[in-house]
């Protein structure tokens, strides 16, 4: 590629890494061996992009300045632009290329155009050819790919400038007084611009020739380049720069109109993906952990705006702003979530720190009138330090009244001309202070008016101020005439922005054998356990194994060898010793030597250990684990146990779960000392993972859940910090009463059980001492054992254990009798040592501090949700905070950066992070991270998870390949989207999955749903899908089942759209809501809402009728499919599903049963019918009997006659009985009937009739059916 270099430039980038000179003259001498036609194709090759870059040039070159331009000319150079940012941000491309484009001064050429000066079609251009300008500068050696430092980076324009002195001195006689100034002086654009335009053309290309920029210039010629472009040339190269983190620094990190509604930064939802955006990418590399970081910056930015930008418009739009007859603002409308601000008054500017410009903080003040109802006014009360709100200028030019149409643009209908965030501080009281956040109760205010002081952007406020004192440009902040609120859960954008932020001003330290896979290079499997350096040769797999022939089959393939023979004692729990590979091997010359080793490659040594005994009574048993795990599952825990990453892809009912929890479990009794934080997408998914967590043998005190989702924990046990502080403080009580009963036993005076520091001189020299003494008369002397009895007759502690089960002591064998003496001992030890822990809490007195001390101290197992992570990094890096090991559940529906924060929770040891594991568990077949823009998720591949990408890569992963969630047919439905998934045994074996579901004829069904009342899918709103035919038969059903007898609580009813959730809420709440024989489904909600949740009967609405919609994502079908466990009913158009490519593999089983729903009436729930899996597809499709004891298929003749045992279709709903029984046969056949919504001659309540409050227009505020995207 570098021949396309001129030969001055080649010579400088040769001398500069004298190793290229060897490897250019090994590419010379090749070249010369080779046939002149193949040296031609080879030169023709690599000079391929530096012609292209020519041809490029010409083609910019071309573009007038203000004539009509083609827009395919434009549409070309923001191609080109985008295919050169991709080169330069890959490192393997970059390396050569940046060269080759530094020597084209593509830059320049571009900076110079007639395009970037043309205001419309050149702002694309512009906003990418400042993309391309921040790449190719981009702070990292091109050679090695290490990032640069701040004073690297310093040192190189040092290098620059003092060059172009030195040339200026030796040759240019008009440049001296350049070459003798200070750098600091000279590096400015004006700078440079001054010393240099009075020179002319010739001598700045001699100077650009003298710098190996530019060919020599001949003798007695005069240059053919522009002096515009020679000057511009020298002046970019050599300007002082500002660096990357001055630059993120300085960012303001609210949103404002310019870029929220810059359609080529934040794209309507409306984006076709035909043309390029000025956006990152999220590719599988990247340049250095700063460029990803920025990247993912830069995107959730965006991300974050896009939606605050939908909040805005729908707030305003609500508000109605017009203009009043004398030209002010009057608003005819009201939102929720805004206000109209009475005053705003800046009342607090605070200095800038030393070396910046921008001020420390900036405080106002905003008044409101909160003349609206009570439970909105306590929710504008409610706001809490750190919320962020928006301010809003709007300066409406339509009179009152005028209708706002949402298909035509905002800004121009409401006259929006300012958005500037602010965070809330607090609510000022009477006297005009902050009201701040505690325990005590918030003082009550009289009137309506509300003051709120809040922070405004620093950064904001100085770039907003600089242009109004440099060009005259208005004050925005005495315009401001609307506050904007937002739902909290939503409104955590600038706290993680802040984090990374914060991250990318520190120095990231990833462990070694992370970064290059982060990066997404070097060999994928480096940080896979059986290449680490510091394998575990043995490990306790604690209760993993429930048997030894459970042991033997979880490692097929492997010769396993127990170091005890008598089968009785090989009992779980086992130890195994694994064969460790050394990593750099030996070479053996001998054939049985390699023999040997393939052996012993393959050979375990199992060792069964005994718990020791940890007490007499029955709660000092250890909990045990139940599960049976298969062999997969097992590689699954050994690949956790294992120092290094650990990627395990599990399928719907693979038990995902189990296995996480069994790895937290193992490495909590491997590694005692060691600290496991586990972070998962969802509260509900750590809930689940707390709940299994608990049913195993953990320390409960070691045990801690941060964030606001433990209310919802299925306990009565609170693992917050403060409920583990409660917990503390009674468990300390507890423990000192029973020191109290044990100095009683003992006959001690004194009060031992006041403080834990008494109980711990009680144990020391009353309780030691009678151990001591008792071990020393019952131990061994001289070989012979002592008497049976004596180990019973000389215990100390017999009156404390007397309220154990009794006897204590067996007599049977002395060895025996010593075990429960020890395990006695060990209890009252726990007491002591669990007394010594808890000693921190009575030192430390507020409820802040003991929860701190917890958090960095006391607790191993620490459980958070990655959004919690990202908000509170800073606070846990504060605090010391510190963990080994990080398990990662849902890890497919994290977003990268939120999946990267958790790494750098903790500062580093001695330059080196202490991160010894990282588990992550998902599964990339389901759906991706949610990404409301489209753009952003498509063009930019921000729906990429960490997860996902590693996946890509190649990083090994661990497949589970056995279900146990669903019945094998239900399993078919998705199963051909994973390698080999298969079925544990009890899904064939257990009566629930044998079993029929009562009052079907199937166990899943794609049921046919034509339209109803000429009305397929309907739109009140955008994007707001609704299908009113669908929604009545889903209801029917629902309600059938119930009166069958079918618990509500084992049905759900999930839809792919927010509209038709909202709708079915609706009909369920008239019609059967409130009726005890039926009551309400367990849930009715979205498939995007239901992943990692299950039920048994699943109802699904798939709603549209003229276009797939979003189900033609692969992912979004699997979680649909794979939701039920023992009965699935689809409802939808089936024309249009069957006929989509991506959808085939489920729908050609679908459609081979009948399309119209088979139900026997007669048949209560439960039901002892079998399932008849053996009925093949065909007989389904032909109508061919098949036996069921209540009922038969109907063929095509019994149709009709049959016409009670099938629910009809919402067409025939409005037809009385006698009307239907006429229909001619071949009209009602399986192929032909269209199935509905309508009870099957039951309850009158159950009808087709569609009901009066369908939605026909844009819900209102407060609505139920609000409108949001799905």
């Amino acid at each position: 590629m570098w021949l396309s270099l001129q030969p001055a430039r080649l010579e400088l980038e040769l001398k500069k890494t004298p190793k290229l000179r060897k490897f250019w003259n090994l590419i010379t001498k090749n070249d010369e061996k080779l046939s002149v036609e193949a040296r031609e194709r080879a030169h023709w090759e690599r000079r391929f992009l530096s012609r292209l870059i020519q041809k490029f040039i010409s083609v910019l070159k071309s573009v007038p300045p203000s004539e009509p331009v083609t827009m395919d000319k434009v549409h070309y150079c923001e191609r080109f632009l985008e295919l050169m940012i991709d080169l330069e941000a890959l490192l393997p491309t970059r390396r050569w290329f940046n060269t080759v484009l530094d020597d084209s001064h593509l830059l320049v050429h571009c900076y110079l155009s007639n395009l970037v000066s043309r205001e419309e079609d050149g702002h694309l251009f512009s906003q990418l050819l400042d993309m391309l300008k921040f790449y190719t500068g981009f702070e990292i050696n091109d050679q090695t790919g290490n990032a640069l430092t701040e004073n690297e980076m310093t040192t190189i324009h040092y290098d620059r400038i003092t060059s172009l002195q030195r040339a200026a001195f030796a040759h240019f006689p008009e440049l001296y007084d350049f070459a003798l100034s200070n750098v600091a002086e000279v590096d400015t654009r004006e700078s440079l611009v001054r010393l240099f335009r009075p020179l002319s053309s010739n001598t700045l290309h001699q100077v650009a020739s003298y710098l190996c920029l530019l060919p020599t210039l001949l003798k007695d010629t005069d240059t053919t380049l522009d002096k515009e472009f020679l000057l511009e040339l020298l002046v970019s190269r050599h300007e002082r720069r500002i660096s990357q983190i001055q630059q993120l620094n300085q960012m303001p990190l609210y949103p404002t109109e310019k870029i929220a509604w810059d359609e080529n930064i934040v794209p309507t939802e409306y984006y076709s993906g035909e043309g390029c955006l000025a956006l990152p990418k999220l590719n599988l590399q990247f340049l250095t952990l700063h460029d990803y970081l920025l990247r993912n910056f830069n995107l959730f930015r965006l991300e974050s705006t896009y939606e605050i930008r939908q909040d805005i418009e729908d707030s305003v739009s609500r508000m109605k702003p017009w203009q009043s007859e004398y030209g002010g603002v009057v608003f005819g409308g009201w939102a929720r979530m805004a206000q109209p601000i009475v005053a705003f008054t800046v009342v607090e500017v605070a200095k800038p720190n030393i070396g910046e410009s921008w001020p420390t903080r900036v405080r106002a003040d905003v008044t409101l009138n909160l003349n609206v109802r009570d439970h909105i006014k306590d929710e504008w009360e409610g706001l809490r330090k750190h919320d962020v709100c928006f301010l809003i200028t709007v300066r409406p030019t339509k009179p009152y009244g005028t209708k706002f149409d949402r298909r035509r643009p905002f800004i121009e209908q409401v006259g929006l001309v300012y958005v500037r965030g602010c965070e809330i501080q607090g609510m000022l009281d009477d006297k005009g202070r902050v009201i701040e956040d505690g325990p005590e109760p918030r003082p009550s205010l009289r009137g309506e008016s509300r003051t709120f002081r809040v922070f405004l952007d620093p950064n904001q406020y100085q770039q907003d101020m600089a242009n109004t004192i440099q060009h005259g440009a208005e004050d925005v902040y005495q315009t401001f005439n609307i506050i904007m609120r937002r739902k909290p859960k939503e409104n955590n954008f600038k706290a993680v922005l802040e984090t990374i932020r914060n991250l990318m001003n520190t120095d990231c330290v990833v462990p070694d054998w992370l970064h290059d896979i982060i990066l997404g290079y070097g060999d994928p499997s480096t940080a896979h356990y059986s290449k680490m350096p510091n394998q575990i040769a043995t490990l306790d797999f604690n209760d993993t194994f429930l048997s030894m022939e459970h042991l033997r089959a979880s490692f097929p393939g492997y010769n396993v060898k127990v170091t005890v023979d008598d089968p009785a004692l090989q009992i779980p729990p086992f130890r195994i010793t694994f064969p460790v590979r050394s990593g750099k091997g030996k070479k053996r010359k001998d054939l049985d030597g390699e023999e040997e080793d393939a052996e012993e490659a393959k050979t375990l040594i199992v060792e069964p250990h005994v718990i020791p005994n940890r007490g007499p009574y029955p709660y000092n048993q250890p909990k045990r684990n139940t599960i049976q795990f298969t062999h997969t599952q097992i590689e699954a825990i050994r690949a956790g146990m294992q120092p290094g990453l650990t990627m395990v892809v599990g399928p719907p009912g693979t038990g995902k779960t189990d296995v996480a929890v069994q790895i937290i479990s193992n490495i909590y009794h491997n590694f005692p000392e060691q600290r496991t934080l586990i972070v998962t997408h969802s509260n509900q998914a750590l809930n689940q993972l707390f709940e299994k967590i608990m049913a195993l043998d953990i320390d409960e005190r070691h045990l801690l859940r941060l964030g606001h989702g433990e209310e919802e924990l299925e306990t009565e046990k609170d693992f917050s910090r403060y409920g583990r502080v409660n917990y503390v403080l009674a468990r300390r009580i507890e423990l000192l009463e029973e020191v109290k009963r044990l100095q009683k036993s003992l006959g001690v005076p004194g009060d031992a059980s006041y403080t834990c520091e008494t109980a711990g001189y009680f144990f020391l020299y009353q309780v030691m001492s009678r151990w001591e003494e008792y071990m020393s008369r019952v131990k061994s002397k001289g070989g012979s054992p002592p008497e049976v009895a004596q180990v019973a007759d000389c215990f100390p502690f017999h009156e404390y254990f007397a309220n154990a089960p009794q006897p204590i002591f067996k007599g049977r064998s002395y060895e025996e009798d010593m075990e429960i003496a020890e395990g006695c001992f060990r209890h009252i030890k726990k007491i002591f040592t669990q007394l010594e822990e808890f000693r921190a809490s009575e030192l430390l007195r507020s409820g802040l501090d003991r929860s701190k001390y917890l958090l960095v101290k006391e607790a191993k197992i620490i459980a958070m949700t990655c959004t919690h992570a990202a908000l509170k990094r800073h606070d846990l890096v504060k605090l010391g905070f510190k963990y080994d090991n990080i398990l990662m559940e849902e890890a497919a529906q994290i977003l990268e950066i939120e999946t990267f924060i958790p790494l750098l929770l903790q500062n580093p040891q001695d330059g080196f992070s202490r991160l010894k594991r990282w588990i992550m568990i998902g599964d990339h077949h389901q759906l991706p991270p949610v990404i409301k823009n489209m753009a952003f998720q498509k063009y930019s591949n921000m729906e990429q998870s960490l997860f996902t990408r590693f996946v890509r890569v190649g990083v090994p992963t661990v497949d589970l390949d056995a279900q146990g969630r669903a019945r094998a047919s239900l399993c078919n439905l998705y199963n051909w989207r994973y390698k080999n998934l298969g079925n544990l045994p009890h899904v064939q074996l257990l009566p629930e999955f044998s079993t029929a579901n009562a009052g079907l004829l199937y166990d899943f069904q794609l049921i046919n749903v034509e339209d109803f009342q000429g009305v397929g899918e309907s739109e009140p709103n955008p994007y707001f899908y609704q299908n009113l035919g669908e929604a009545e038969y889903v209801v029917a059903l629902f309600m059938y089942m119930c009166l069958l007898g079918y618990p509500a609580d084992r049905i759900s009813i999930l839809t792919t759209y927010n509209g038709q959730k909202h709708l079915i809420r609706d009909i369920i709440h008239r019609r059967c809501g409130n009726n005890p024989l039926i009551g309400r489904p367990n849930k009715v909600t979205t498939v995007d809402r239901f992943q990692g949740q299950q039920n048994d009967y699943i109802l699904l609405s798939l709603v549209r009728t003229r276009a797939v919609g979003h189900l033609r994502d692969v992912r979004r079908l699997v979680v649909a499919m794979s939701r039920a466990r023992l009965g699935l009913y689809i409802f939808a158009r089936v024309s249009l599903f069957q006929n989509c490519f991506e959808l085939t593999p489920a729908f050609t089983q679908l459609t081979a049963r009948p399309l119209h729903l088979h139900i026997i009436p007669t048949e209560p729930f439960p039901t002892s019918r079998k399932t008849f899996l053996q009925l093949p597809p065909a007989m389904a499709e032909e109508g061919e009997e098949a036996q069921a004891p209540d009922a038969e298929l109907e063929t095509e003749e019994e149709a009709v006659a049959a016409e009670g045992d099938r629910i009809p279709s919402p067409a025939d709903a409005s037809c009385s009985q006698e009307t239907r029984a006429e229909t001619p046969p071949e009209k009602t056949s399986p192929e032909t009937t269209s199935p509905c919504p309508s009870t099957a001659g039951s309850d009158p309540a159950v009808s087709a009739e569609p009901p009066p409050h369908r939605p026909t227009s844009p819900p209102e505020e407060g609505s139920p059916l609000t409108q949001s995207k799905d």
